[in-house]
């Protein structure tokens, strides 16, 4: 890899832990939850896809939410009003996975500037780092709000670059999401993925990763 001057970490999946929202789910619908959880995971990235490719932006939790009323319907089931909004609440308290505090903490002593970076609204990605005891580590917080189009379009990448103050070469993606990682290097920014999975599979696109982690930890090296 070359060398780095700015880190761009991804936050949900990456190193916020979203099976959190898992068991909010497995409190209302029990072993139903799995099956929901997936597609509205599917739906809320597919969603963003293709709001980005028609341009039609709307803030990233009116897609989380629109995805989980296709995935209730999807699988026969019904929430009333007050039930989706504890389901959906369950974003802003999720948990940080192990490694993070544990890599930021190190990061935070080297040269490399470190920012979160994320599809969701600012504040209510400041929101989460906060509660999750990450937000102090970082320089800042990069949303794709003010680009009005989603991950994994090279305009966000962009702006990351030039929020952050670096050309796009100087900058790396950490994320454990293939798509994101992909798109970051398309852009001109290098893209380290965190395979979080032994059974995780990266697109075969001709698209290499720069680099390959199964632990954030293995960054500070």
């Amino acid at each position: 890899m070359k060398p780095i001057s700015a880190l761009a970490f991804d936050v949900y999946g990456t190193l916020i832990d979203t099976n959190g929202v898992l068991n909010k789910l497995q409190q209302h619908i029990g072993d139903k939850a799995g099956a929901v959880s997936a597609t509205w995971r599917a739906k809320q990235l597919e969603y963003s896809f293709r709001r980005g490719l028609m341009e039609r932006y709307v803030p990233f939790p009116v897609v989380t939410r629109q995805a989980l009323d296709y995935a209730l319907t999807a699988n026969d089931l019904e929430f009333d009003e007050a039930t989706k909004v504890d389901v959906q609440s369950s974003y802003a308290h999720l948990p940080a996975f192990p490694d993070a505090k544990l890599a930021l903490d190190k990061l935070q002593y080297t040269d490399t500037s470190i920012f979160a970076f994320s599809n969701g609204p600012k504040q209510v990605v400041t929101d989460l780092l906060k509660q999750a005891d990450l937000l102090p580590y970082f320089k800042g917080v990069v949303s794709v709000e003010s680009t009005q189009v989603f991950k994994p379009s090279p305009i966000v990448y962009q702006h990351f670059a030039d929020t952050a103050g670096f050309n796009l070469e100087q900058c790396a993606l950490v994320s454990g999401n293939p798509f994101d990682v992909m798109g970051s290097i398309n852009a001109g920014m290098q893209g380290i993925w965190v395979k979080r999975s032994s059974t995780a599979q990266f697109d075969p696109w001709n698209i290499e990763p720069s680099r390959i982690i199964e632990d954030l930890s293995e960054l500070v090296s």
